[in-house]
């Protein structure tokens, strides 16, 4: 599976590559235009905070507000584009295992038409995931509510032993969830499903293969992990370069000017490590769960044949769920 998606990224780099990078360089460029305007929220007051000792703090609420507007929409952006390389990603295997080529036009069509059925189905699968830990959470606010009106304040380490064995008892239920919806998001793409239906087709895909499915894909997630730390780790060091070169004589306050600009200097190298980390680990784990679905339906489904002729005629995908699906 692994070599798999190394080879996919290999033969079609082109459409994967060109896809994230053009709609996560769409987000970051907007969480930079978003930066520019909040540093020009502060021109006005900018010999205040450019000058000695620490600006006032009624001097930094402006920026405050404008940060926190910058977050909002810096999220949105990231969400919507995480979501069309999801769908992109899906659409390239689909040529791929038929050993098709395919251009950047036809995958931003495809993936786009499927981009608010993948929001759908990431957002039923994250809360599937959360349920267990919300029922959690409502146990022990219910337990604190009532010792609380007992008057019994001791209640400390009971409520904490309570906690992890919620946890312990929990998390390999979240974690059972999670890799029995892990195919949803592919199957919303090579099936055309909805997010309800893909739901319900991977759980019956995953079936008696739950554990060789979640030791590749923690691999692959891993691995995407590691990667991109490695990535980052030379954009990191060279953030602390600009520090590492200031005056040693801590008897001197920094200005506020010194302070935004090692602040903007931080801010546009960690956009800039996170895009190129991004493209990675945005990219290898939909590919390696791709492979696994496609695995499985050849396993249960005898879905080679069909590939094969499919490939060998120059015939559109047939990935659609058979007429009976097995028990």
């Amino acid at each position: 599976m692994l070599s798999g998606a190394f080879a996919t990224i290999g033969g079609y780099w082109k459409p994967l590559v060109g896809i994230a990078l053009a709609l996560f360089g769409a987000a970051t460029a907007v969480l930079g235009i978003g930066v520019a305007i909040a540093f020009s929220t502060v021109a006005a007051n900018w010999d205040d905070l450019t000058g000695p000792g620490e600006p006032d703090t009624a001097e930094l609420v402006p920026l405050g507000i404008a940060f926190g507007v910058l977050m909002v929409i810096g999220v949105i952006a990231y969400l919507l584009a995480s979501a069309v390389v999801q769908a992109a990603v899906p659409v390239v295997l689909q040529e791929a295992v038929l050993g098709r080529p395919i251009g950047f036009g036809t995958v931003w069509r495809r993936a786009w038409s499927r981009v608010w059925a993948m929001i759908g189905t990431v957002f039923l699968l994250a809360v599937a995931v959360a349920i267990p830990f919300l029922v959690l959470m409502f146990t022990m606010v219910a337990t604190v509510v009532y010792f609380v009106s007992l008057g019994d304040s001791g209640t400390g380490g009971t409520l904490f032993l309570f906690g992890l064995l919620g946890w312990l008892v929990l998390a390999p239920v979240a974690i059972w969830l999670w890799v029995k919806f892990s195919l949803a998001p592919t199957i919303v793409v090579f099936e055309a499903q909805r997010p309800v239906a893909a739901l319900r087709r991977s759980a019956r895909l995953v079936q008696g293969s739950w554990w060789r499915v979640l030791g590749i894909t923690l691999l692959a997630f891993g691995l995407a992990s590691a990667v991109g730390y490695m990535i980052q780790m030379p954009f990191q060091a060279l953030g602390m370069v600009p520090g590492s070169l200031e005056s040693t004589d801590m008897t001197v306050e920094p200005s506020g000017g010194e302070l935004l600009a090692l602040f903007g200097g931080f801010v546009v190298l960690s956009m800039v490590s996170g895009l190129v980390s991004q493209l990675f680990s945005s990219i290898f784990p939909p590919l390696v769960t791709g492979l696994l679905y496609v695995d499985l339906r050849m396993r249960n489904e005898g879905l080679a044949p069909v590939l094969a002729e499919a490939a060998a005629q120059n015939l559109p995908e047939q990935y659609g769920p058979p007429p009976t699906a097995p028990a």
